[in-house]
């Protein structure tokens, strides 16, 4: 794993729902003169959101680096509860109030001015690919959405009425934190032993966060979840099919955690323009060497074919 080029950021507070502080990285292509206020050309801007309890240092420098060195300006930020951003209880993974939160970090690009806040783009991996699929159909400054082998719950979920899509549009338009009160945990994240129970018990799971975790030193490997249902189904695979946006969905053919066939039946229901990569091996795939590879540079060539970013 190379040392990421901390040239290319600085270190930013942005305000969530409700007050809270997340804590994360700016990057602007020009480095930190045009971060800090350069007369620089406005350009367009990714969002990058980490999975299921993961913060931003497992990996997401990488990706922020490929996406500035194309012409974006990139956040990347911790989410609240985890890692350097603030949030009570600590650990508690609350998908209405993680989407609320990205919804404020859309702002605060939308007032930055390196940054032209008509072209914003998301990009999510793991349960934030889900995340980035329900925001992108319900926000409509989202220009493009990124989901890299995204958890999209139930795919043949049917909504005739589209009274659940609504619903989902109005707990992810809230401007309050939530959280729902039906949890489930404390519990590990991942675990070596596999009689023992873990919210990711599949040892690639545990393989790829212990690896990590002696890059990330603010991940615990433990957290409480708010279950489905509160306030509102979460279900990414109905999102999808809402989508008016231009869709980049990144798919491992042996995924265990969020399910292969589950991910391609939610691409399935979007509509175009949409692309689908497909990328060997197990969840984790995409994260590092040759995966890592084609799928940073396949993200990054969508998004440019649909932000255009300024040269």
């Amino acid at each position: 794993m190379t040392d990421p080029d901390t040239r290319l950021r600085r270190d930013v507070e942005v305000p969530g729902v409700g007050g809270v502080t997340l804590r994360g990285w700016f990057y602007v292509p020009g480095g930190a003169d045009a971060a800090h206020g350069a007369d620089v050309a406005p350009v367009p801007a990714v969002v990058l959101t980490h999975g299921f309890s993961a913060v931003k240092e497992m990996g997401l420098d990488r990706f922020a680096e490929v996406f500035v060195a194309a012409g974006f300006a990139v956040l990347v930020a911790d989410h609240r509860n985890l890692g350097a951003s603030d949030g009570e209880p600590r650990q508690l993974i609350d998908p209405w109030a993680q989407i609320r939160d990205l919804r404020c970090v859309l702002d605060w690009l939308e007032r930055r001015p390196e940054v032209d806040g008509a072209r914003l783009a998301l990009w999510g991996t793991s349960f934030s690919g889900g995340e980035v699929l329900v925001l992108g159909a319900a926000d409509p400054r989202v220009r493009a959405v990124v989901a890299q082998v995204p958890y999209v719950g139930d795919p043949d979920l049917a909504d005739a009425d589209g009274s659940v899509f609504a619903a989902m549009c109005d707990a992810a338009l809230r401007d309050e934190p939530g959280p729902g009160e039906a949890r489930i945990g404390p519990m590990p994240v991942v675990t070596e032993d596999p009689d023992l129970p873990a919210m990711l018990p599949q040892p690639e799971s545990w393989t790829w966060f212990h690896a990590l975790a002696e890059h990330a030193p603010t991940w615990r490997n433990v957290v409480t979840l708010v279950l489905d249902g509160a306030p509102a189904l979460f279900e990414p695979a109905l999102a999808a099919g809402h989508l008016e946006v231009p869709l980049f969905m990144v798919v491992a053919t042996d995924d265990r955690v969020a399910s292969t066939e589950a991910q391609l039946a939610a691409y399935a229901r979007a509509a175009e323009p949409k692309r689908l990569e497909s990328v060997v091996g197990d969840h984790f795939v995409g994260y590092h060497g040759a995966g890592f590879e084609q799928v940073s540079g396949a993200a990054r060539d969508f998004l440019v074919g649909v932000l255009q970013p300024s040269d």
